[in-house]
C-alpha cells in the first residue's frame, strides 16, 4: 500500500473519530436547553445520549461481522450517510421523544463507524507503526471531545441547540468525501454465512439489560435486568456451537492479553463516560454558567487527551502497553476520587484540575490498551476485535449513564431539575463518583492482569 494511501486512510478515520466525539461532547451542553424547550424531566433527558450508546451498543458487533464479511470501507461509508441523514432529521424535531427516537438512528450510523475505523487502521498499517496512528485516532476523538463542549456552547448560546446537528451534517459530508478516495477494500471473511440468530439475541439481551437498569430501583426494572442477563448467557451458549458465530467468543478464553485487555475497557468506560454528562448539569445549574462557559470549563479533560494520546500511542510501541495503560487508569481514579468532594461552590481551578488529571490518566490508557487489543489477534479477526472492543468501550458508557439515570431515579425522581432538587442532584453526583473511581481503582488490577506480554 502506497504512502498516498495510507495517508487517505489516516484523515478518513480521523475526520469520522472527530465527528462522533464532537457530537456527543456538544450535546451534553445542549441538554439543559433541549429539556427547557421540551419539558423534559431529568430521567427523560438521560435518554437523549442513553439512546444513541444503546443503539450502538447493540448493533456494534453484528456491523463488526458483516464489515467482515462485505467489506470494511462500505460498512464505514454507509455509516457517515446514515449519520449525515439522522443529523438532518434532528434539526426538524418537535418533541423529546422524536428526538430519542433519532438519536438511536444517530446511534446505529456511529456502530458502523466504530466497528471499522480500527479494523482499517490496523489493516493498513505495519505492528511498528499501529500505536502511532492509533494514537493518532485517539487524539481525534479527544479533539472532538476538546472541541465539542465550548464551541456546542456558543452554538446553542446563539443560535440554538439545533445548530449544533447542521455542523454535524457538514461535517459527515466531508468525512464521506474522504472515505470515497480509499481504494481497495477489506473482507477477510468474504463469503462466510452471517449468524442472524447470534445477532437478534445478543440485540435483544443488550436492550433488555440497558432498559431494565433506567427502570430500577422498580420491580420490573431488576427483572428485566435478569432477563438480560439470561440472554446474554444463551449468546454466548449459541456462539460456542456456531458454525460460523457472530463473536469469536473463544478469543476471551484462550487470548490472556485480548480478554483482560477488554474488560480494562469496559471498567474504564463505565467509570468516566458519564464525568462530561454530570459535570455539564452541574455547571449550568448548580453554578449558574450558561453553556458558552460550562463547555470552556469541560474543554480542559480531552484537551489533555488529545495532546498525550499520540505520545502514549508511540510509547506503547516500545513498552508493554499494560503498564502504561495501568498508569493511566490509575491517574483516572484519583481524578475521579477528586470530584467526589465538589460542592455548589467548590473554586473552577478545583473542577478544570481533577478535569486536567482525567485527561491525562485517560490519553495514557486508551491507545496502548488498544494497541494491545490490536495486536494481539490474527489478521482476519481485526474487524470482530475492533468491534468486540468497541462493544466494551459501548457498554461501559451505557453502564456510566445507567448509573447516572438509576442515582437520579433514586435521589431525584421523576422532576424537572429546578432549584428545590439542587441538593438531591447534588447528593446523587456525590455517590455517583464515588462509586465510578471505586470502580477505576479496581480496573488497576485487571489492566496489570493482562500479564507481561507486549502485543501478542
Amino acid at each position: 500500500m502506497t504512502q498516498s494511501q495510507q495517508r487517505t486512510i489516516l484523515t478518513a478515520t480521523v475526520a469520522a473519530a472527530f465527528l462522533s466525539a464532537f457530537m456527543g461532547s456538544s450535546l451534553n451542553i445542549a441538554l439543559p436547553a433541549i429539556g427547557a424547550e421540551f419539558r423534559m424531566n431529568a430521567i427523560l433527558l438521560s435518554w437523549i445520549p442513553t439512546s444513541f450508546t444503546l443503539a450502538a451498543a447493540m448493533l456494534l458487533v453484528p456491523l463488526g461481522r458483516l464489515a467482515d464479511i462485505h467489506g470494511r470501507k462500505r460498512v464505514f461509508i454507509l455509516g457517515l450517510l446514515v449519520s449525515a441523514v439522522a443529523y438532518v432529521l434532528a434539526m426538524l424535531v418537535r418533541t423529546g421523544e422524536a428526538l430519542i427516537a433519532v438519536r438511536v438512528i444517530q446511534g446505529s450510523g456511529a456502530a458502523m463507524l466504530f466497528a471499522t475505523s480500527t479494523a482499517i487502521l490496523t489493516s493498513s498499517f505495519a505492528p511498528g507503526e499501529r500505536g502511532r496512528v492509533l494514537g493518532i485516532n485517539v487524539a481525534a476523538v479527544y479533539t472532538g471531545l476538546s472541541v465539542g463542549p465550548f464551541l456546542g456552547g456558543v452554538l446553542t448560546q446563539n443560535f440554538g441547540w439545533r445548530s449544533i446537528f447542521l455542523l454535524g451534517t457538514v461535517l459527515a459530508g466531508v468525512a464521506a468525501a474522504l472515505a470515497f478516495r480509499i481504494e481497495g477494500e477489506w473482507a477477510e471473511a468474504k463469503g462466510e454465512p452471517f449468524d442472524l440468530i447470534g445477532a437478534v439475541i445478543y440485540g435483544a439481551a443488550v436492550a433488555t439489560t440497558m432498559y431494565g437498569l433506567s427502570r430500577l430501583p422498580g420491580l420490573d426494572g431488576g427483572a428485566l435486568m435478569l432477563a438480560g442477563a439470561v440472554g446474554l448467557a444463551g449468546f454466548i451458549a449459541w456462539e460456542q456451537r456456531a458454525a460460523n458465530p457472530l463473536m469469536n467468543v473463544s478469543l476471551f478464553r484462550r487470548n490472556r492479553v485480548f480478554a483482560m485487555s477488554n474488560l480494562a475497557a469496559l471498567i474504564n468506560y463505565s467509570a468516566t463516560t458519564a464525568v462530561g454528562f454530570l459535570l455539564s448539569l452541574y455547571l449550568q445549574y448548580i453554578r449558574g454558567l450558561p453553556p458558552q462557559m460550562a463547555g470552556l470549563v469541560l474543554v480542559a479533560q480531552p484537551i489533555m487527551q488529545a495532546i498525550f494520546s499520540p505520545a502514549a500511542g508511540r510509547l506503547s510501541d516500545r513498552i508493554e502497553s499494560r503498564i502504561v495503560a495501568s498508569a493511566g487508569m490509575a491517574l483516572t481514579a484519583t481524578g475521579l476520587l477528586l470530584l467526589v468532594f465538589l460542592g455548589p461552590a467548590s473554586p473552577y481551578w478545583y473542577v478544570i484540575g481533577s478535569l486536567i488529571l482525567l485527561g491525562l490518566g485517560f490519553a495514557l490508557f486508551s491507545s496502548p490498551n488498544t494497541n494491545a487489543v490490536m495486536s494481539s489477534v490474527e489478521r482476519r479477526d481485526y474487524g470482530i476485535a475492533s468491534a468486540t472492543l468497541g462493544t466494551m468501550r459501548l457498554t461501559g458508557q451505557m453502564l456510566s449513564l445507567g448509573t447516572a439515570m438509576l442515582l437520579f431515579a433514586i435521589f431525584i425522581g421523576p422532576v424537572q431539575i429546578t432549584p428545590e432538587v439542587y441538593p438531591d442532584f447534588l447528593a446523587a453526583m456525590r455517590v455517583a463518583f464515588i462509586l465510578f473511581s471505586g470502580l477505576c481503582f479496581a480496573g488497576i488490577f485487571a489492566s496489570l492482569a493482562r500479564g507481561n506480554m507486549h502485543g501478542k
